[in-house]
């Protein structure tokens, strides 16, 4: 994956540029491998934690730990280092206490709002610079487009593209995220979900947060390179029994195709493809949207069970 370098725009906005990662508790690691090695990622054991790549490159896109039940553990974000401090300032003037970094790295570590631990780390850019290039190339007429379904090839997503989080006030943590790690709001709907994106060019939304009566974590999303991985991913995975979640369809507020599957906690692993790009320096026209209109153009009705945070349970 290319790495970018630190802009040096001397009036350039402060904010983190990355998701870096997430972690989470989880009651079995044993099916925790077996439900994220299917899905198609790079499942390894590093002492005694599962840890998630993609297949295309080393980055550790989220760690699993063994716990009672399944739990969002921590969050981190990247951030260039010269804006590190301006951060860590941000946060200390919240009266919130500030860790070092457990790993000797260079950052730190602090509660959020909702009392969700956070992490800021110096550390390469990990979201794209732009937007993958998507195509379709019809098959001349005369000659067979689809492979056989025992040919069909594993479906590998290539990256994270963003988590979506329940929280216990929305508008709150919006006030939290934007004022101090800089993240901008891409689109809501009403006071149900919103969606924030990194300001030096990111996914339409890096991280979204979903009102609940508690904080928890509700689905990672990888990107994959067609809606013909989306519907592979799918179709793999109910063969192996992970048929439940909801799919395949196109959000509106990020227009991705998309296929959720559930994981065997009642979370959500996204198969998206195509998600809108902010570029940075743009400024994205946020807007808060009639949630009729907001979270799928098309697709099956989104399943009862989709928005119950078990956190909260």
């Amino acid at each position: 994956m290319p790495l970018s370098k630190e802009p040096n725009q001397p009036t350039r906005p402060v904010g983190v540029h990355s998701l870096d990662h997430f972690a989470l508790n989880v009651p079995c690691l044993d099916t925790a491998r077996e439900f994220y090695t299917s899905f198609g990622l790079d499942v390894r054991e590093e002492s005694g934690v599962l840890v998630l790549r993609s297949h295309f490159d080393p980055h550790p896109w989220a760690y699993l730990h063994h716990g009672t039940r399944k739990s969002l553990r921590q969050i981190c974000f990247g951030v260039y280092a010269k804006d590190l401090p301006i951060i860590e300032a941000r946060v200390r003037a919240e009266g919130l206490t500030v860790d070092a970094d457990p790993e000797g790295l260079q950052g730190f570590w602090f509660h959020d709002c909702d009392g969700t631990r956070v992490g800021v780390r110096v550390a390469p850019k990990v979201t794209p610079d732009g937007k993958a290039s998507a195509s379709f190339e019809p098959v001349p007429a005369g000659n067979r487009g689809a492979p056989y379904r025992r040919h069909a090839p594993k479906v590998r997503p290539r990256r994270l593209s963003h988590i979506l989080l329940f929280t216990r006030n929305l508008n709150r943590t919006l006030d939290f995220y934007s004022r101090i790690l800089g993240l901008r709001l891409s689109d809501r709907a009403a006071d149900i979900v919103a969606f924030m994106h990194a300001i030096h060019g990111a996914d339409h939304h890096t991280v979204a947060f979903v009102q609940s009566e508690a904080p928890g974590f509700h689905h990672c999303s990888w990107d994959v390179a067609s809606i013909n991985e989306v519907g592979l991913g799918a179709m793999f995975m109910a063969d192996r029994g992970w048929s439940e979640g909801w799919g395949l369809g196109r959000h509106v507020l990020g227009s991705n195709y998309f296929h959720y599957v559930r994981d065997p906690w009642g979370s959500y692993s996204e198969y998206s493809f195509d998600i809108d790009y902010v570029p940075a320096g743009v400024e994205w026209q946020s807007a808060d949207h009639p949630p009729e209109d907001s979270l799928y153009l098309w697709g099956p009705e989104a399943p009862p069970e989709f928005t119950i945070n078990f956190e909260a349970l």
